[in-house]
């Protein structure tokens, strides 16, 4: 297995954990790994009636950033971008909508520490 096969495996872990972590938390979780023009977005749920694009970033041990901290600004605007297209491509232009951050990384007490960041990235008005 090369490198870039074995980081697509850890995450796709790591998105599984998120899902996980999410639906434990009440969200609805309709849909994953979404590629589009826009950019590809790693999980989509409802919290209560919210549609909510989740990136979800994994860091190792002896990272030097957090998963959130690792999102570039032109990652954000791609984000953004695919969140957009989803949004017009199933015509969900009335339902409220946010794109939030899952971070994790190897816990201590538990196997993951995951922070889950709320409206993490915001559209410029």
């Amino acid at each position: 297995m090369n490198a870039r096969e074995g980081r697509k495996q850890i995450g796709n872990a790591a998105e599984a954990v998120a899902a996980r972590y999410l639906e434990s938390r009440g969200v609805r979780i309709v849909d994953h790994n979404v590629v589009s023009r826009g950019g590809e977005i790693d999980l989509i749920g409802l919290d209560r009636e919210v549609l909510v694009f989740f990136e979800v970033r994994f860091r190792g041990q002896g990272s030097f950033s957090s998963g959130a901290e690792s999102i570039s600004y032109r990652k954000q605007q791609r984000l953004i971008r695919a969140a957009s297209f989803y949004i017009h491509r199933h015509n969900l232009w009335q339902r409220d909508a946010r794109i939030d951050v899952i971070s994790m990384a190897p816990g201590t007490l538990k196997k993951y520490r995951i922070q889950w960041i709320k409206n993490a990235i915001q559209a410029d008005p």
